[in-house]
C-alpha cells in the first residue's frame, strides 16, 4: 500500500508541477489539493504511532484548507495564511513528539531563521504593508511562527524533519516575494515544487 500510494501521490504532484508551468488552471485547480489529499495518505498509510499520525493527519489537514484558500477563485489571503500557521503549530507539537535532541542544530536554524527574517522576510512583510497595512500583523505573525517550526524541526535531528521544515520555509519565501515583492515565471512552479517536497518529507518522516 505505502508504494502505490506514494507513487499517485509523485504523479499527481507533478502532473501540477506541469500545469503551473503551463498556466494550465483548469488542470491545477484540481492537482493541486489532490496531491495535499495524497500526502495525507502518505501519513494515514505510515503505520506510525496514533498520535504521531492524528497530529501529522491535523497539520496536513490544514495546509489543505490553506491551499483552497488561496486558489482561484478565492484568494482569501488571511483565511489561507491562518490556516497554514495553524499547521505549522500542529507540527511543532509533531516534532515535540519525535524528541528533541539535536540543540546545536537547533541553535544554528535560529541563526538562519534571524538572518532571514532580518533580510528577505523584512522586504516582505514592508512590501506586503505598503500593499495593504491590515497585512502587517499577519504576515509578521506568520513569519516568526514558520521559523520557529523550522527551528523546532532542526531540534529534533531527524533528517526528512529537517528538509520538509527547510523547505516550508523556501516555498514561503519564494511565494512571499512573488506575491508581495516581484512576481518571476520560475515562481509558480518553484513554489509549488518546494511545497509539495516539503510536506511530503514530513509525511515521510513517520515512515
Amino acid at each position: 500500500m505505502k508504494p502505490v500510494v506514494l507513487a499517485l501521490t509523485v504523479a499527481v504532484a507533478m502532473v501540477h508541477w506541469w500545469a503551473c508551468a503551463r498556466r494550465r488552471d483548469d488542470v491545477g485547480r484540481w492537482t493541486k489539493p489532490l496531491a495535499t489529499i495524497g500526502v495525507i495518505g502518505i501519513a494515514l498509510v505510515s503505520g506510525a504511532p496514533s498520535d504521531e499520525v492524528t497530529l501529522a493527519v491535523i497539520a496536513l489537514s490544514l495546509c489543505l484548507v490553506g491551499d483552497i484558500a488561496l486558489m482561484q477563485p478565492f484568494d482569501r489571503f488571511v483565511i489561507g495564511l491562518s490556516a497554514f500557521l495553524a499547521g505549522h503549530v500542529v507540527f511543532i507539537l509533531l516534532f515535540a513528539n519525535y524528541g528533541f535532541d539535536a540543540p546545536v542544530a537547533a541553535g544554528l536554524a535560529l541563526v538562519a531563521a534571524g538572518l532571514l527574517v532580518a533580510t528577505v522576510g523584512a522586504v516582505i512583510v514592508k512590501a506586503a504593508t505598503h500593499q495593504d497595512r491590515a497585512l502587517r500583523g499577519p504576515v509578521l505573525t506568520y513569519l516568526c511562527v514558520i521559523c520557529a517550526m523550522a527551528a523546532a524541526g532542526w531540534f529534533t535531528g531527524a533528517p526528512w524533519v529537517i528538509a520538509g521544515s527547510t523547505l516550508f520555509v523556501v516555498s514561503d519565501s519564494i511565494l512571499g516575494w512573488r506575491r508581495f515583492v516581484r512576481a518571476q515565471p520560475w515562481m509558480d512552479v518553484a513554489v509549488m515544487v518546494t511545497y509539495h517536497l516539503a510536506i511530503g518529507s514530513l509525511a515521510l518522516s513517520l515512515w
